[in-house]
């Protein structure tokens, strides 16, 4: 057995090792690399937030012929007024459901006729303003003279992709200082985006957050056209988490950087979840905008709109293989980041990121690193056989052991001769071969050897 398990327990160590090594490369989780928190958290956000252009258009009707001017600066307008504006919302549900601040959607939610009232004093200040008359005169003139003929609606939403698509409100709570600044939206969409609620009990003062939407600070004539589809993030902390708008609303403080056109942008923590939509900033101070003192809405608030809309905030499949196909390819496994964003591309081929990062992907899939766990199988098979193998050992080892060719000196069964005679039995009648049995055994030999020789002498005599 020792000259056995000089070769078997070393091979079976071997075979062990191999077992081990194989299942530490099956379980080697891809390495993200050196990416910043922030960084991920942008990559991971800016898909599925988006810009919300709010407005009504209004037909105009100019019944004084005889004023050529007041008609000559409406033909200029097109015999309309636009009235409205563009704020930020974040998708929740892969469906299209979409939270945002309800001052955002406020124009489509009013009345025909209060649009109307709101365009005509926006027209009349624009004829005071073209005239160099007072307002009030300007407003008696246009009223005598002016009617609404026409309101349109339109509530679009636009997508991190390009791509345009009618909106529409599925719960609402009132304006800032009237109510809850929140409302939840529908698009038609599916694989879209989104972003996780969080839960805003959670907070505490000087965590970090980001602002992510579209500011229209952010927006110039300088920049390409495509630019007004890439949403800011911008860094900062919880500066308060109990104040109260005057309805006693409460709402969040940040100290992160924002202006109009963020208004009803996400406001995500550490782990990507939204913790609250952007609703007001601070007071103007000399009529400048102060940053560092901006409000959110709490997401605990956004849930109870959420909740009326019947949404539910989950995850969607193009969630999922972004993200993983990020983690893959911040490790630098090129090769199989480029399947899980292809794979992204097939189920929503809009995706505003994925493009890129194909193209990306392809240029580097050469110096991919090894994802050891696409060889599993291979690695079960030889465990597996390498399991078989080590109990083979160990049986050939410690199981089996070769027959005793000494002499038996008590059992049964048949024992081996002695040298010089015919056999060994049990002379002494007791059972059993024992050592008295050899003790007879010999001393018959040695009787039988003193015979021989007598005879022998005997013989020689005669």
């Amino acid at each position: 057995m020792k000259k056995r398990a000089l070769f078997t327990i070393p091979l079976s160590l071997i075979l062990i090792a191999v077992i081990v090594t194989s299942f530490f490369l099956i379980n080697i989780k891809p390495a993200a690399g050196n990416i910043a928190q922030a960084q991920k958290l942008a990559e991971y956000t800016k898909p599925a937030v988006v810009r919300i252009l709010d407005y009504a258009v209004v037909e105009w009707q100019f019944n004084n012929p005889n004023d050529p001017e007041v008609m000559a600066i409406l033909e200029q307008l097109n015999y309309q007024s636009v009235l409205g504006g563009s704020g930020s919302g974040g998708i929740i549900s892969s469906d299209g459901y979409i939270v945002t601040n309800a001052h955002v959607v406020e124009t489509t939610q009013m009345k025909d006729e209060d649009i109307a009232n709101a365009a005509f004093e926006q027209l009349v200040g624009i004829m005071a303003d073209y005239f160099k008359v007072d307002y009030d005169t300007a407003y008696e003139y246009m009223l005598n003279y002016t009617q609404y003929t026409g309101v349109k609606k339109v509530l679009k939403v636009i997508l991190p992709g390009g791509d345009v698509l009618d909106g529409e409100v599925k719960s609402y709570g009132a304006p800032i200082n009237e109510g809850k600044d929140v409302a939840v939206l529908k698009i038609e969409g599916k694989n879209l985006p989104t972003l996780p609620l969080g839960n805003s009990d959670n907070i505490q003062n000087q965590d970090n957050i980001w602002v992510i939407g579209y500011p229209a600070a952010a927006d110039s004539d300088l920049l390409s056209p495509d630019s007004s589809l890439v949403s800011s993030m911008n860094a900062g902390q919880i500066s308060a988490t109990s104040k109260k708008t005057d309805q006693g609303s409460p709402v969040i403080q940040i100290n992160a950087a924002a202006t109009h056109g963020n208004s009803g942008g996400p406001v995500i923590n550490d782990k990507g979840e939204i913790i609250g939509l952007l609703t007001f900033r601070g007071d103007t101070v000399n009529g400048q905008e102060v940053q560092g003192f901006n409000f959110a809405v709490p997401v605990n608030t956004v849930k109870e709109f959420v909740n009326q809309a019947g949404v539910r905030n989950t995850k969607s499949e193009t969630d999922k293989l972004y993200q993983e196909g990020l983690e893959l390819y911040w490790g630098g496994y090129y090769k199989h980041a480029l399947e899980k964003f292809e794979a992204v591309q097939r189920i929503y081929p809009n995706h505003s990121e994925i493009k890129q990062y194909i193209a990306n992907a392809e240029k580097k899939v050469d110096s991919s690193k090894t994802l050891w766990s696409d060889y599993s199988t291979i690695f079960y098979i030889v465990d597996g056989v390498a399991g078989l193998l080590i109990l083979v050992l160990l049986v050939f080892t410690f199981a089996f052991r070769p027959k005793n060719t000494n002499v038996t000196l008590a059992g049964a069964g048949p024992t081996p001769p002695l040298p010089g005679n015919g056999g060994l039995t049990d002379l002494n009648g007791d059972g059993k071969i024992d050592v008295q049995d050899i003790l007879h055994a010999l001393q018959e030999q040695q009787r039988k050897q003193n015979k021989d020789n007598n005879n022998n002498n005997h013989n020689n005599w005669q």
